[in-house]
This record gives C-alpha cells, sequence and structure tokens, in this order.
C-alpha cells in the first residue's frame, strides 16, 4: 500500500526541482488548527478561572457520587482540555500533511486526519473520567482532581520519569517527531485513509504522552499553569531539535522529583 501512494507523496514534497522541498504553506490548514487550538484554550482558560460558574461545578462534583451530567460534564472537559493541550505539539503533522493534500486535490482529507486524531483524544479522555471517578471515590483526589495523597503523587512521578526511557515511548516520539517520515510509511488514499491515518498518529501521541498527561492528577484539571506547563513539555519533546535529550532530562527529573516524595513519606 505504501509503494502505491509513494510516488505521489514523493511528487508532492519536490517543487521547482528541489528533491525533498515541500511547496508554499497552506495557511487554511494552519489557521484552521490554530484557531481551534485557541478556542479549546480559551475554555480551558475559562474553567480554571470561572469555576463558580454551574458548567463549571458540574465539572467538580464535591462527591464521587457522580450524575449523568457529572460524567459527560468531565468528559468534556478532559476531551477539551486535550485537544488544547496536544493540537500545538501536532501542528507540523497536520500542516505537512494538508500540504500533500492540497498537492492532490484532497482538501477535504485533512479535516478526517484532524477529527480521527482528536477523536482518540476523547477515548483517551473516556479512561481520565473513569479514572478520576476512581480516584476521587478512594478520596485520593479532591473535586478538582489535584491528588490528596503524598503516596498517589510519589507514584505518577515515578511511573511518568520511568515511562520517559521505556521503548515504547522511544518509539511513539519518533514517529511524532518526524511527520515525513510517519506519512510516507502510512499513506493511505482518500478520507477513509485520512481518517485511519490520524487515528494511527492519535495512538502514537497517547503512547507518547499519556504518563505525562497523568501527571494532571497531580497539580490537578483546574490548575491553569500546571496544564500549560505539562503542554509545554511534550511539545518540547515532539518539536525541538533536541527533544529525545530533553525527553530524557524529565525523565530523570521526574524520578528525582517523585523519590524525594516517596522519601518524605519514609521520614
Amino acid at each position: 500500500m505504501v509503494n502505491r501512494y509513494l510516488p505521489m507523496v514523493s511528487d508532492a514534497v519536490a517543487v521547482d526541482g528541489a528533491p525533498g522541498a515541500i511547496g508554499p504553506p497552506k495557511r487554511a490548514t494552519a489557521v484552521a488548527v490554530l484557531a481551534l487550538g485557541t478556542a479549546c484554550w480559551a475554555v480551558v482558560a475559562w474553567m480554571a478561572i470561572d469555576m463558580n460558574n454551574p458548567l463549571a461545578q458540574l465539572m467538580m462534583p464535591p462527591a464521587s457520587s457522580w450524575t449523568v451530567a457529572n460524567v459527560l460534564a468531565i468528559w468534556s472537559m478532559w476531551a477539551v482540555m486535550m485537544a488544547a493541550m496536544m493540537l500545538p505539539s501536532a501542528m507540523p503533522m497536520v500542516v505537512t500533511f494538508g500540504r500533500l493534500c492540497s498537492h492532490s486535490g484532497e482538501r477535504m482529507r485533512s479535516g478526517a486526519f484532524v477529527a480521527a486524531y482528536l477523536l482518540i483524544w476523547s477515548g483517551f479522555s473516556v479512561g481520565a473520567t473513569a479514572l478520576q471517578w476512581t480516584l476521587q471515590a478512594t478520596a485520593l483526589v479532591d473535586p478538582m482532581a489535584v491528588s490528596t495523597s503524598a503516596a498517589l503523587t510519589a507514584v505518577l512521578l515515578l511511573l511518568a520519569g520511568a515511562y520517559q526511557f521505556s521503548p515504547l515511548k522511544r518509539v511513539c516520539l519518533a514517529r511524532c517527531r518526524t511527520p515525513m517520515g510517519f506519512l510516507i510509511g502510512e499513506w493511505r488514499g482518500g478520507v477513509p485513509g485520512a481518517l485511519v491515518m490520524g487515528l494511527r498518529h492519535g495512538l502514537f501521541c497517547v503512547g507518547c504522552c499519556w504518563a505525562l498527561m497523568a501527571l494532571l492528577f497531580v497539580g490537578g484539571v483546574m490548575n491553569l499553569a500546571w496544564i500549560a506547563a505539562l503542554s509545554i513539555a511534550a511539545a518540547i519533546e515532539k518539536l525541538a531539535p533536541r527533544g529525545a535529550t530533553v525527553a530524557s532530562v524529565l525523565g530523570f527529573a521526574l524520578i528525582i522529583a517523585g523519590a524525594f516524595r516517596l522519601l518524605t513519606l519514609m521520614i
């Protein structure tokens, strides 16, 4: 299947006779993704600032006896928050994909790719919602999902730090850091193909970042500074020239922080 579409991809990344060069940026794709990401960040900021709003209150039930409205509100909160945190670091992949599709006259495929990518994070949000309920039911987090347990905090920090050095993390991070490598290796035609590619990129992205996202249970889902810090960390790993090295440094820092927190429990 890759060989079938490789000629088209190769043509799309060659402009003015320069192999490997990418044509003029397709601003519509970049602007659309930027607008969506900005809107999601605006919602996240509103949730963190106006916590007395009735809708925000639905996202912070005081007890684990959640209503259906609580479940839907909390899932929506996670889904919007994941979109806000992940879209900035996915921008190079989405824009590159948009350029290739525009070259081949298949502009609608970009929307399908992004929708499928966000669908994966929406699925992740289902698991995050279930985990939040479990942690709140066991009194390990408060209504804003801030850890109330030093042991939980230590475990989450150590888990996130150790995962930074895992083979799965390395594989997923490498796929996220090389848009052209991913697109050439995963290329499929048509809108259905774009959906599959978006799903697969979303899975690699979750594989890369799930442990960092679990740290939201350390600082809380209403802590705007903490949300931004984790988003920046994920973006640096994927976009910085030496992102893999940054990931390792971050891993060491998280392990040290977790070990220190664990040590305070023993003293």
